[in-house]
């Protein structure tokens, strides 16, 4: 992805380089801490005061950090504006400067505290989270963990401090229990953690509150991407263009029992813009690839002669894996793709065949699920989505190329820069999705996007689509039902 635009995308950080970014405002400016609590406290009274709550009363959690200097500030602030407002803490044993300021404020203003009381968070019908924010470390208290699944267990609409209380800002992940909020109101700048892993359900909305810290944050390699970006990247085709200026690309996949797979993907992709797509899958489905979509072309392969080395040849770009199976016809369709060396999205069983069949290639685009990727690294399933940062980047040094790692959030990373695209929905969580992406991907490599341009883009058009898609409900949408959807986004330049 060219430097240009990756400048223009939205910078995400980590929660370390928010904080070094506090520490340079406070030290190169007039700014103090506290300043810095009352403006984020100043944009949670107003989002309170904006949004349709069902009554002006309000029940504040307070933690004993920052986060909850803001719980006590805003709850101030609330007070004064004639909120009836309750607000649940502990005592803090050594509180900062800036929570002791604030608890003073808010005493001032005729606030008082009392202990957490699971049974009316239970019946609270506005709470603010103000217990943990980025101060998440280690194991949860017991009492923590209570508050927490009273939060959930309430009908109450709840709005986050900054990150929702159990998240782990810098991977999206929680370790025990986190708050699930209606809305997320986070300061200073997007945490990474935030658009991923099970943060994508725990957010709710997401808001940037600006609280002046952008002229200190160090630059980030870390870019979110949404369908908004899509403009700013995608041009008109010259009006004297042809199907060769569109790119060619080979699907090839689709071992017995797995035609579809194939017949997704290969569709995806003329929906996509390639401007020939071909086929190359058992001769038994040519039918069933070609009946209801005779634009595409097709080779039955029985095995890898000359002829396969031909169409693989044809090609700009080569998509392998769906419905590829891992016995041996797969394999040596594989090993022929090894030795294209085209350009190449590398999906579904051909990822399975790379854990016994160890490659590297600077040219390829590999696809994997949590699943997939837990295999290509020896891991478990947990361990990836723990820290879906850490695991992009262990797929690549492995195996080299884009790596996109699908999932809430999905990340695609090439070595030095990573995109975050906080698209799509539950509805993708079902069969020929995945072959769905690969044939976009493809598509757009052949269209002439770098293979970083080309995986993130198709990421956000994909996702998109699905919510497009969806608008008839997530349960029981297919894979076939984003077609419409993805020929639409990718012609709204």
């Amino acid at each position: 992805m060219s430097e240009k635009y990756l400048s223009a995308l939205l910078s995400v950080y980590s929660a370390e380089q928010v904080k070094q970014a506090e520490i340079t405002a406070v030290k190169d400016s007039d700014i103090s801490l506290f300043n810095l609590v009352e403006r984020a406290a100043s944009a949670v009274f107003e989002q309170l005061q904006s949004i349709d709550v069902p009554t002006q009363s309000v029940l504040i959690l307070a933690g004993h950090g920052n986060n909850g200097a803001d719980a006590y500030t805003t709850a101030a602030m609330l007070i004064r504006a004639g909120w009836s407002v309750c607000l649940q803490a502990s005592a803090a044993k050594r509180p900062s400067e800036e929570l002791e300021r604030a608890i003073a404020e808010f005493e001032e203003a005729g606030g008082y505290s009392t202990a957490f009381n699971i049974e009316k968070i239970t019946q609270a019908n506005v709470i603010v989270d103000g217990l943990l924010g980025t101060g998440v470390k280690g194991e949860l208290s017991d009492e923590i963990v209570s508050i927490i699944k009273a939060v959930n267990n309430s009908a109450a609409w709840v709005l986050s401090l900054d990150v929702p209380s159990g998240i782990e800002p810098n991977t999206g992940w929680a370790r025990q229990v986190a708050i699930e909020a209606n809305m997320t109101l986070t300061f200073g700048a997007i945490k990474q953690g935030l658009l991923t892993s099970q943060a994508r359900h725990c957010c709710g909305e997401l808001i940037l509150a600006d609280i002046g810290l952008s002229p200190y944050l160090a630059q980030s390699n870390v870019k979110k991407l949404v369908c908004d970006d899509l403009p700013k990247v995608f041009k008109p085709r010259r009006r004297d263009s042809h199907k060769g200026d569109s790119g060619k690309v080979t699907v090839i996949g689709g071992d017995f029992g797995m035609s579809g797979a194939v017949r997704l993907a290969s569709e995806s992709s003329l929906r996509s813009g390639a401007g020939l797509v071909t086929v190359i899958s058992r001769p038994e489905h040519q039918v069933v690839v070609c009946s209801t979509r005779p634009e595409l072309m097709f080779w039955g392969c029985e095995l890898v002669d000359m002829e396969v080395y031909l169409k693989l040849g044809w090609a700009d770009v080569l998509v392998i894996g769906p419905g590829l199976g891992i016995a041996d016809w797969g394999y040596n369709l594989l090993k022929a793709v090894d030795l294209a060396e085209k350009p190449s999205v590398i999906d579904a069983d051909a990822l399975n065949l790379l854990v016994q069949f160890t490659l590297t290639s600077k040219n390829w685009v590999l696809t994997p699920h949590p699943g997939e990727a837990a295999r290509l690294l020896g891991v478990s399933i947990a361990e990836i989505e723990q820290d879906r940062f850490n695991a992009v980047r262990q797929l690549h040094a492995k195996y080299g190329g884009v790596i996109v790692l699908k999932g809430a959030g999905t990340l695609i990373y090439n070595g030095n820069e990573c995109i975050v695209a906080p698209v799509g929905n539950p509805g993708l969580a079902s069969g020929g999705c995945g072959d769905v992406l690969s044939g976009i991907i493809g598509a757009l490599m052949a269209q002439g996007y770098d293979n970083m341009q080309a995986a993130s883009l198709a990421v956000v058009i994909h996702g998109d689509a699905a919510d497009l898609a969806a608008k008839d409900g997530e349960r029981g949408m297919l894979a076939s039902d984003l077609m419409p959807f993805i020929h639409q986004l990718v012609n709204q330049i």
